[in-house]
């Protein structure tokens, strides 16, 4: 694995995979800076999730490396962008930089294989618990749509807008296979379930 040096945008819940889009508002000064850099110089940045809060958290173990495949410069200096998912990393250190936002050394992974296809009976069990949590949450979803997307798109979008917690979409992200991140969907929409049955809170 290549080592590179990235700079960050740490995020809660914001779970940018390779091959997906993450669209995101950008408005703090620092994150301004931020994308100001990274069009300098190769538009890319590393969406990570933080472990608490503060201005500056513990930070998970990977994250995920993208492109700023759109960007819109609103008249008051914020930024509408789209991040296209490359390759996630691991962090290996912090660095320490003059810059307002975080940059970090990271072991960049290859960018995983576009032709990986789950089973039929997989993609089959993934697609009635999808239909399941989304009437028990009272969501509207084309399912025809659904039917027309290819494996990988609908493992990630679903990883992407399903309302799990952080932890959870850390080990999605984490996950390294399509077929493990498809089991583990599966696995948290039926926790999900579970506790609103339970009359419990949702994953959010």
């Amino acid at each position: 694995m290549p080592t590179a040096r990235v700079s960050i945008f740490p995020l809660s819940g914001a779970l940018l995979l390779p091959g997906m889009d993450l669209p995101l508002h950008i408005f703090e000064p620092r994150y301004r800076a931020l994308i100001h850099d990274a069009m300098a110089r190769d538009r890319r940045i590393g969406m990570i999730q933080p472990r608490g809060d503060g201005l500056r958290p513990a930070l998970f173990d990977m994250g995920c490396l993208g492109h700023i495949s759109h960007i819109e410069a609103l008249d008051d200096g914020r930024f509408n962008i789209v991040l296209k998912g490359l390759a996630r990393f691991r962090v290996m250190r912090e660095l320490e930089v003059s810059t307002a936002f975080r940059q970090i050394e990271a072991d960049v992974e290859q960018a995983p294989d576009p032709d990986e296809v789950l089973s039929a009976v997989e993609r089959a069990a993934l697609e009635q618990e999808s239909q399941r949590f989304a009437k028990m949450l009272g969501y509207v979803v084309d399912w025809t749509a659904v039917a027309r997307l290819d494996d990988q798109s609908l493992v990630n979008g679903i990883a992407q807008i399903a309302p799990f917690d952080p932890a959870a979409k850390q080990t999605l992200l984490e996950a390294d296979t399509l077929n493990e991140r498809a089991d583990l969907i599966i696995q948290l929409m039926q926790i999900v379930g579970r506790a609103e049955r339970d009359g419990g809170a949702t994953m959010q």
